[in-house]
């Protein structure tokens, strides 16, 4: 076990065989800049510039987003740098919970059209309960990390994990909520017929999942024939064999499926209960259509 953990870090951290610091050499010695950085900008402005010549409207959202993403990965990797360093499992669980908090509040205040009683708490639940037990299992196991909490391997995977289970909570959210206010004919027929609030939502449900998870299973059917990823990519730039990138992407989709799943479902059932009550009635007043108090904010010039 030892020798295999030993292999197993290295090939994450450290060129594996000689060939590959050869072939990826230039990639390993190259540093990059802010120089570097403003050059693949260009590509912003130039999708901003089509926006305003096709009248897309994007522009802005695009250059608010390239600035944001800066800032955000700028402040990301002097934190990162830090942690890394001082290797402390404390630190590690903090920032753990601190990238579900975020993803949580990503979720309710910026990805969320509708919204229903209670969204916050449950989502955090969710994304806790999804990406932590597969972080931790698939750092320890899947990938022989000895301690599963290593800061430079267990803190990218739960942002990663993070990211897909952002995606997958909010499709299958927003589908539920809408399927609820705009056919909720469909669901009171079955109630009335004395079918249970779960029962009555099934075929709703069973949707969302459906939608939470295609792409999932659409990425993985693609990787590798028609997409290289970007972790297989980064990996292999970071003097990786490319063996060794491969099977590390394979075990961070399968993780990436397994917490989306986990995380879906919780949701996707948490939504039935709170606008379906123990009466059986479809409680729209638990759900609402405005934009989150935030936006509601920035838009009166008021806090709300």
């Amino acid at each position: 076990m030892h020798s295999r953990h030993n292999l197993t870090q290295s090939s994450l951290v450290a060129p594996v065989v000689a060939y590959d610091v050869q072939f990826f050499g230039t990639a390993l010695d190259t540093q990059l800049g802010w120089e570097n950085v403003t050059i693949a900008l260009a590509f912003i402005l130039f999708d901003a510039c089509v926006s305003g010549i096709l009248k897309i409207g994007v522009g802005t959202s695009l250059l608010i987003s390239a600035v944001r993403c800066m800032v955000q990965l700028t402040v990301v990797a002097t934190i990162l740098q830090q942690v890394f360093a001082a290797k402390d499992k404390w630190v590690v669980a903090s920032i753990t919970i601190l990238l579900n908090l975020l993803g949580t509040i990503e979720i309710v205040v910026n990805k969320s059209k509708r919204r229903y009683q209670h969204m916050f708490p449950s989502v955090l639940v969710a994304m806790l309960g999804s990406t932590i037990p597969v972080s931790i299992l698939g750092s320890r196991y899947a990938m022989a990390i000895d301690p599963f909490w290593t800061p430079i391997q267990y803190i990218p995977i739960v942002g990663m994990l993070c990211g897909a289970t952002i995606s997958g909570i909010t499709v299958s959210t927003n589908y539920v909520l809408k399927e609820l206010q705009e056919n909720r004919d469909k669901v009171e027929v079955y109630l009335a017929f004395g079918a249970s609030r779960v029962e009555a939502c099934r075929p709703i449900a069973i949707e969302a999942l459906r939608l939470a998870l295609t792409p999932t299973i659409n990425n993985m059917s693609v990787l590798g024939i028609i997409a290289i990823p970007g972790m297989m990519t980064g990996a292999i730039l970071g003097g990786s064999s490319v063996q060794q990138a491969a099977r590390l992407q394979m075990v961070i989709v399968f993780m990436i499926s397994a917490s989306t799943t986990l995380a879906s479902i919780f949701t996707t059932f948490s939504v039935i209960i709170v606008t379906v009550d123990r009466q059986h009635r479809i409680r729209a007043d638990r759900i609402d259509e405005k934009k989150h108090g935030i936006w509601r904010a920035r838009i009166e010039g008021q806090i709300i």
